[in-house]
């Protein structure tokens, strides 16, 4: 039981690693495109499985497209993403320019950063509680029933120790 719980919270920990990645700092990193959606080939795919991206410094992504006849779609899937990036044609790579940040959007980003965060302690807290109550409805004896009950409770304040060192990295991240 106790081990389905650990699963679930490193589970919960590496969406949220997930998440964070894709949102902008002022370094570019493949994970701010790779999942935009392209029209192409009737329907839609990622970025990631149409081209190789690789990082340019300071402030620049390139994709290079395995097929040249759908670079209209990609430039058109990356303006159109609410990233503020600007992009350029080039054969078959598209460039994609990431602007300096400025102040005000930092702070942005760092509110946005702490919303996404407070909402997976929600969902650590949630995984706690239904934890705790299979743990009640076991059977178990009493004094056993605590003692997982604290060894769950060990596990989450681990994991929240572990989100906010999650969200310092990327405060400081979106700060440089």
């Amino acid at each position: 039981m106790q081990n389905e719980f650990k699963a679930k919270t490193q589970s919960l920990i590496q969406k949220l690693k997930e998440e964070l990645s894709a949102i902008r700092t002022n370094r570019p990193t493949p994970a701010l495109v790779e999942n935009i959606k392209v029209d192409c080939y009737d329907g839609q795919m990622p970025i990631k499985e149409i081209g190789s991206i690789s990082v340019t410094p300071p402030r620049e992504i390139r994709i290079q497209l395995w097929d040249t006849s759908i670079i209209e779609n990609v430039v058109k899937a990356l303006d159109n993403a609410p990233t503020g990036f600007s992009t350029k044609a080039d054969g078959n790579i598209v460039h994609v320019n990431l602007p300096e940040l400025s102040g005000e959007r930092r702070e942005e980003l760092v509110k946005h950063v702490k919303k996404e965060t407070e909402g997976f302690r929600i969902r650590l807290r949630t995984l706690r509680e239904e934890h705790n109550k299979k743990i009640q409805n076991s059977g178990e004896p009493e004094d056993a029933q605590s003692r997982l009950k604290k060894e769950v409770q060990t596990t989450t304040d681990e994991t929240n120790k572990e989100i906010e060192t999650i969200l310092e990295n990327k405060i400081v991240e979106i700060q440089q």
